[in-house]
C-alpha cells in the first residue's frame, strides 16, 4: 500500500535578486513521518520551509499539502503551523491560555477549547502545569508549550525551524529524544530544519541534505551515513577522514591511489581513469590503531603515524594521528578494559579495509 503524502514539492525555484536560494527542489513527505532538511547556514533550507508555510511564494514549481495545490494560498489558510527558534510565548498568559490562543481566535467554544488544551498538554508531558506562566517553566518545557500551541490546532504538518538552537547543550540532547517520542505519540507529520547533523540523525525518519539551494540526497539516516552520494554529504553527515590522492592503477575490484609517497587501495568508481584525482572518506570508527611492530594485520591499508592528542569523551576515545603522508586523521575507539589506551607521542600504524572506504572525484 502506497504511503499517503502530506507534503510534496515539485521543481521549486526561488531567487532573491541574483541569489538562487532554492533551485529545482522536489521531495515528498509521507504522512506521520519525521522529515528533516539538513544543511549549512544559507543553503536554502529555511526558504524552503517558508515556501511550504506560505510565507514565501516560489518563482516556479508547485507545493501540495494533503494532496491540494496551495500555491497562492496565504499561511493562515494552509493546514500547517510553524515553531520558530524564538518561541514568542505570551509572558503574561498562563500555559493554558498560551495553548488556547489559536483556538480562541478561531472562535472554538470554551468547553471544547478546555478539553482540547488538556488533551494536548497531557500528550506533551505538561499535565498539571496549565496555570503556570512561561517564566516559571524550564527551557524544555517552554519548547513543549510552543509545540502544543501549534498541535492543538490539529495541523496536517508541523514545521520546525531550528527550534532547539537557543537551548544549552545538555537540554538540547534531552529535547532531541523527547521531540522524536512526541512526534511518534501524536502522529503529526513533522518537517524539521537544522544545520546540526546529530539532531537530524537522531530524530528523523528521512533526511534531505541540502547545499547551495539544491537537494543532494534524501534517505533514512543510516543510508546517508553509510552510503553518501557525494563528497559534501560524506563530509557533512557524521565525522569523516578525507584523504585525497591520484589513481595510479585499476583492476576489477579496487584502484591504487598514490598520495605523498604512499599508496592505498580504494573502491572502483564509475568512469574512473588512471590519473584521476579522488578523495577517500573513511569513518573514524572504521580505522584501527596498530602497534608499529604489528605484522599480523590483514587490513589492506596501513600508514605509519604519531598520535598527537588523545581526547576522552565518555565511552569513546578520539585519537588524533599525524600520518607520515602529511594527513591528520581521527581514530575513534570504544572505551573498554581489554583495549589498550592510546598515548600521545606513540608511533602507530593507522589501518583500514578497502570496503570501508567511499571515494568521489576531487
Amino acid at each position: 500500500m502506497q504511503d499517503t503524502i502530506d507534503v510534496e514539492l515539485v521543481n521549486i525555484n526561488k531567487s532573491f535578486g541574483e541569489l538562487k536560494a532554492v533551485e529545482n527542489v522536489s521531495f515528498q513527505v509521507p504522512r506521520g513521518s519525521f522529515f528533516s532538511i539538513l544543511g549549512p547556514s544559507g543553503c536554502g533550507k529555511t526558504t524552503t520551509l517558508k515556501i511550504i508555510a506560505g510565507f514565501e511564494e516560489p518563482d516556479t514549481g508547485d507545493v501540495f499539502i494533503d494532496g491540494e495545490r496551495v500555491n497562492g494560498i496565504p499561511p493562515n489558510h494552509r493546514r500547517v503551523n510553524m515553531v520558530f527558534q524564538q518561541l514568542a510565548l505570551f509572558p503574561l498568559m498562563t500555559v493554558t491560555d498560551n495553548v488556547a490562543f489559536g483556538l480562541r481566535m478561531a472562535r472554538v467554544p470554551k468547553r471544547d477549547r478546555r478539553k482540547r488544551v488538556e488533551t494536548i498538554l497531557n500528550k506533551v508531558g505538561l499535565s498539571g502545569l496549565g496555570d503556570r506562566k512561561p517564566s516559571q517553566l524550564s527551557g524544555g518545557q517552554q519548547q513543549r508549550v510552543a509545540i502544543a500551541r501549534c498541535l492543538v490546532l490539529d495541523p496536517t504538518v508541523l514545521l520546525l525551524d531550528e527550534p532547539l538552537g537557543a537551548l544549552d547543550l545538555k537540554l538540547r540532547e534531552q529535547m532531541k529524544i523527547q521531540l522524536k517520542l512526541l512526534q511518534h505519540q501524536v502522529g503529526t507529520t513533522f518537517i524539521y530544519i537544522t544545520h546540526d547533523q546529530s539532531e537530524a540523525l537522531v530524530m528523523s525518519d528521512q533526511i534531505a541534505v541540502m547545499n547551495n539551494g539544491r537537494i543532494l540526497q534524501i534517505g533514512p539516516p543510516d543510508e546517508l551515513y553509510s552510503h553518501p552520494v557525494d563528497g559534501f554529504v560524506a563530509s557533512f553527515v557524521g565525522e569523516n577522514n578525507a584523504i585525497p590522492g591520484i589513481v595510479s592503477s585499476i583492476n576489477d575490484h579496487s584502484v591504487k591511489v598514490k598520495f605523498n609517497g604512499f599508496e592505498i587501495n580504494s573502491p572502483v568508481l564509475p568512469n574512473i581513469r588512471v590519473g584521476s584525482e579522488i578523495i577517500n572518506y573513511i569513518r573514524p570508527e572504521k580505522m584501527q590503531l596498530l602497534s608499529i611492530d604489528d605484522q599480523s594485520s590483514t587490513l589492506e591499508n596501513r600508514i605509519p603515524g604519531i598520535i598527537q592528542d588523545v581526547i576522552f569523551d565518555g565511552a569513546v576515545i578520539r585519537a588524533l594521528v599525524d600520518l607520515e603522508s602529511g594527513n591528520r586523521v581521527m581514530v575513534l575507539i570504544t572505551r573498554t578494559t581489554d583495549v589498550p589506551q592510546p598515548v600521545s607521542g606513540e608511533k602507530v600504524f593507522v589501518a583500514w579495509t578497502t570496503r570501508d572506504v567511499y571515494c568521489f572525484p576531487n
